[in-house]
């Protein structure tokens, strides 16, 4: 038991698909500055079409920026998934179980009230073998701190 508690991460601690997050986050801004500076250097463009090109990088990059935002953080006091568009935090007890089986896009969470929740910020897309570690981490802190069974 002891070797085990020793091969915990040390908390608090933050998964995110880092390879992923950097693509999105270059493609974003580089995107950005090669539609603004297209509006910038057409010279037949009025101001208004200008604004709405460089309105238009704007949003197309803060979507790139949200779909860089799934993290997964674990403290001593239990674990905060961000998605998307939600955040939840969850006590240690809650998670029953952590799975990443093969095939899926991400970790799935089992939850103590029959529900399961996707955690993103673990996904095995363009790092599987950060995404692999990752998973057996939360596992093994859902192990230590929580009271459930946990599946590949």
């Amino acid at each position: 038991m002891a070797a085990d508690q020793t091969a915990l991460p040390s908390l608090p601690v933050v998964f995110r698909p880092t390879r992923t997050r950097v693509v999105l986050l270059g493609v974003g801004a580089a995107m950005f500055a090669t539609i603004t500076a297209i509006a910038l250097l057409l010279e037949r463009l009025s101001t208004g079409e200008r604004i709405s090109f460089v309105f238009t990088a704007l949003l197309l990059s803060s979507v790139l920026v949200l779909l860089s935002r799934p993290k997964v953080v674990a403290d001593e006091d239990g674990v905060t998934v961000v998605n998307l568009t939600t955040k939840r935090r969850l006590a240690w007890p809650q998670i029953l179980r952590v799975n990443l089986r093969p095939g899926d896009p991400w970790v799935f969470l089992d939850l103590s009230d029959g529900t399961s929740l996707p955690a993103l910020g673990i996904q095995p897309g363009i790092a599987r073998e950060q995404a692999l570690g990752d998973a057996r981490a939360l596992r093994a802190l859902a192990d230590a701190h929580g009271s459930g069974a946990h599946d590949n």
